[in-house]
């Protein structure tokens, strides 16, 4: 079937009366549907039949009870940040029509806000509806940090989550949604290709043997990709605030590719790390080694050709 709100019930369904579903991403089914502008039921059935007799067709993983409860705290809470950025967005627009300009910081909105009777041009009516908005405001962020109470204490007693948040740059946010949305990541071969899935790999425009890489493609799960790149940036910081001395042999690499590439780049090759790192630790059940890059065949290749 094709992937849809309710494609993981029916999937778990399928297995109870013993079939074996397959679900199948949406963009990989386009392509075998007959005419773009033909879409209809007939029209997508034919082209999800036609696409699963794909030999190297790639299926969604189910997701069992437990992981669709997890990410459903994940989705909340991004409505959450969405409704609260949209409500104090509101209040700056609102008091900027009457001449009162706020920065963009939200201290100095929640500042405004606690002293707004000082505010003598502003009517009485419109400052009991901004203290209204800022009311709402304020239930948010407290459901807001009820969803990361949650989301910690789901990260605290999943031992996965535990052995994932040994790596630098990955939290509880980062190590709960990956389990939640990949498992045991064993659907994937290789870290390469549940990089490839985030999208955290440069897209290809090669032709004749003449290959040429552009940027990253953006493409698959947009939240978890948005959340290795956070932690790639606080890596990043982390491995320009220690010392030489001090540091381990992936900062070592990321102060070196610090030197010698673009910001978005090296954020761009940091996440893109941590998702290789995510999925060996995942698929093979092994914590994190921060000195395992030194026993790789082509690190102890490279050695060798230095020393020589």
């Amino acid at each position: 079937m094709e992937v849809c709100s309710g494609a993981h019930h029916w999937a778990r369904r399928c297995l109870e009366y013993g079939l074996q579903p397959r679900i199948i991403a949406a963009q990989f089914v386009t392509p075998f549907r007959k005419g773009r502008k033909t879409k209809n039921d007939r029209a997508d059935a034919e082209a999800i039949a036609t696409a699963a007799r794909q030999g190297n067709m790639r299926f969604v993983p189910i997701k069992s009870l437990d992981q669709q409860a997890r990410l459903s705290w994940h989705r909340v809470r991004e409505g959450y940040k969405a409704e609260s950025l949209a409500i104090g967005n509101r209040i700056r627009g609102l008091l900027a029509e009457f001449g009162v300009v706020v920065a963009k910081s939200d201290v100095a909105l929640h500042r405004l806000l606690a002293d707004l009777d000082a505010q003598v041009g502003l009517p009485a009516e419109l400052k009991e509806l901004l203290l209204d908005l800022a009311a709402h405001g304020k239930q948010l962020r407290t459901a807001l940090d009820a969803c990361d109470a949650r989301i910690e204490a789901h990260a605290r007693d999943d031992e996965q989550c535990v052995r994932l948040r040994a790596v630098i740059g990955v939290g509880a946010i980062t190590a709960d949604a990956m389990v939640a949305t990949v498992g045991n990541a064993r659907e994937f071969k290789q870290g390469r290709q549940m990089a490839a899935w985030l999208g955290l790999v440069p897209t290809q425009h090669s032709s004749g043997g003449h290959a040429q890489l552009g940027a990253i493609s953006c493409r698959g799960d947009a939240y978890l990709r948005t959340l290795l790149i956070q932690g790639a940036r606080s890596s990043l910081q982390r491995a320009q605030a220690v010392s030489v001395q001090d540091a381990t042999p992936e900062q070592l690499w990321i102060r070196t590719l610090d030197g010698r590439m673009r910001f978005g780049k090296v954020i761009a090759a940091i996440a893109n790390k941590h998702a290789r790192q995510l999925w060996a630790m995942l698929a093979r059940d092994v914590d994190y080694d921060p000195s395992a890059c030194l026993n790789h065949p082509m690190h102890q290749h490279t050695h060798a050709a230095h020393a020589a």
